[in-house]
């Protein structure tokens, strides 16, 4: 499936009769996720994320630009935030299985459909705008709806969709294509806009105006130069946000493979000290990516000599912290985080379930979760202890030195256990796609042979988890044996009792992998996997035998 994003900032951030009417239009449209909404009071502007299949995406954000357009009456306009439209941009960014370029095609079509439909310039920006001299959104919008009515006169200002008539009431549109753009604000102790735009210069990648004696400097050319800032593919400007009476960095940052937001807060942190001012926390705007949070909490923990083998959720609570970003409100992870946000919950029912819970379900008449669903859990406890070794081992007293060599340990650790907790769920759902495929209609030969198809096709999805399982377990052996070796020794024989897991997990797996792949018509993959399975179970035992063989030997009773 093609999914796109699509983030629409709207000019009303204080009237939620206004905002749910808009909102309500994104929910209209069937296969479109309203994931986020974000409404400022002092930016008097609200940003909405929505995510789905590319056409679904498009007709809802007609839908909603549309409503904007009827109910906001920029004339009556205010807020802190640079604006030009009721609706006033609109990005869409590739999330998953499209292409960029895909991506230019379907914001262009929006931008037609709008223009020519509701009668209201619209400006290409980003990826969308051919145009490389008006493709910057701040250029787009410079001199803002006040300065618009003169704007869209100029013969180089007409819009790419649309009249080339200032509308009062809407102002304009930009619509475009882009990477994913994180916006977020940091939070100051300080009510001086002037001293915040002074910390933006100093960050931003267009820096601040170069002057001597007061005087900017000009190139040959007669253009300003420019002083770049500390941070690329980063703008940002400073505001003063009275709904919480502090100065804010604004900051949108264009890519978050140059630079993260733990990057831009510890820089925001930097520039301030210097300049005699202090963050006290900061504010995401809409979503950010998971990888995004896991980077920071990495980041903060790495700065501490910690270990960053600790588990996703506090690897999240680490980076909400250090950066603050439940100081102005609750930061719930769920909520904010879009990977979160599109998960299913379904197909991650077992995980998430109690202990007690797990077993009462494993032991009731249904028959899943069965003996896959067991050893893939077997393995996820197994390499849970080496990691827990690793993290001791790297806070124990005299190792001080040996910190990052247990750290890295404890996250190979994680991603095992992260692997095997996933498997737990994936083979009770390979059970369920066995037991559908077999309740499909036979009547006729078409649905005769649909049947064996889908049957077919289940049966190689339930050979292919166990094997995984496997796989995954004997991997984890690796992070179990260093344990064992080189770990606090205290704490040995939580290393043996992981090597019994992680056997438990690779046989039982096994027995999995044979009884699925009887019902399987393709012999030579049935013979092939077999074959792989057997080699990965003995060395499987072997390695078990090795790794208590160290752990007996360092019990010594």
């Amino acid at each position: 499936m093609q999914l796109i994003e699509c983030v629409p900032n709207f000019s009303e951030g204080n009237d939620l009769h206004i905002i749910h009417q808009i909102t309500a239009e994104i929910e209209s449209v069937e296969g479109v996720r309203l994931l986020n909404v974000d409404p400022g009071k002092a930016t008097n502007r609200t940003v909405v994320t929505m995510v789905g299949e590319p056409a679904n995406v498009i007709e809802a954000a007609f839908r909603a630009i549309k409503k904007a357009g009827e109910l906001i009456d920029m004339s009556k306009h205010k807020g802190e935030h640079p604006r030009m439209g009721a609706t006033d941009v609109c990005p869409l960014i590739p999330i998953a299985n499209i292409s960029m370029e895909e991506t230019v095609k379907y914001a262009q079509q929006l931008a037609k459909r709008v223009g020519e439909e509701l009668s209201l310039p619209v400006y290409l920006y980003e990826a969308a705008q051919p145009d490389t001299s008006r493709n910057n959104l701040s250029v787009i919008r410079a001199g803002e709806y006040e300065g618009f009515a003169k704007k869209i006169g100029q013969p180089e200002w007409k819009p790419d969709f649309g009249p080339a008539v200032f509308d009062a009431k809407r102002g304009a549109t930009v619509i475009g294509a882009r990477d994913f753009l994180i916006a977020y604000n940091v939070n100051l102790n300080t009510t001086s806009t002037r001293r915040a735009n002074a910390i933006a210069f100093d960050i931003r990648e267009a820096g601040r105006v170069k002057k001597v004696d007061g005087k900017p400097v000009k190139d040959e050319h007669g253009n300003p130069v420019n002083i770049p800032g500390s941070l690329k593919s980063v703008k940002a400007i400073g505001w003063f946000i009275e709904e919480y009476g502090i100065a804010q960095i604004s900051i949108n940052l264009t890519n978050i493979n140059v630079t993260p937001v733990h990057i831009a807060f510890d820089e925001v942190c930097k520039k301030g000290n210097e300049r005699g001012i202090r963050v006290t926390g900061s504010e995401l705007v809409g979503l950010i990516p998971l990888k995004a949070m896991l980077d920071a909490g990495e980041y903060f923990l790495r700065k501490q000599q910690r270990s960053v083998g600790v588990s996703e959720k506090e690897l999240i609570r680490i980076a909400i912290k250090s950066m603050g970003l439940d100081e102005l409100g609750p930061f719930n992870p769920e909520e904010r985080i879009i990977e979160y946000m599109l998960a299913n919950k379904a197909d991650s029912k077992l995980v998430n379930m109690t202990l007690s819970d797990f077993a009462d379900e494993t032991a009731s008449e249904s028959p899943a979760p069965g003996g896959g669903s067991i050893a893939a859990y077997i393995g996820s406890l197994g390499v849970s202890l080496a990691t827990m070794v690793a993290n001791l081992s790297s806070h124990k007293t005299g190792w001080d030195d040996r910190w990052e060599e247990f750290s890295d340990w404890a996250a190979k650790g994680q991603r095992y256990k992260n692997e095997l907790t996933r498997l737990v769920d994936a083979d009770t759902i390979a059970f369920n796609l066995i037991m559908e495929a077999f309740g499909l209609p036979k009547s006729s030969d078409a649905e005769k042979a649909a049947r064996t198809k889908a049957i077919q096709d289940a049966t190689k999805f339930a050979i292919d988890i166990p094997f995984k399982v496997m796989n995954a377990a004997y991997g984890s052996m690796e992070v179990i044996k260093a344990m064992a070796e080189t770990g606090n020794p205290n704490s040995v024989s939580d290393a043996g009792v992981g090597a019994l897991c992680a056997r438990s997990a690779v046989m039982g797996a096994f027995m999995n992998v044979r009884i699925n792949a009887a019902g399987y018509n393709d012999k030579d993959f049935v013979a092939d996997i077999i074959a792989k399975g057997k080699a990965i179970e003995d060395k499987t035992i072997a390695l078990e035998a090795e790794i208590l063989k160290v752990v007996n030997e360092k019990i010594g009773v």
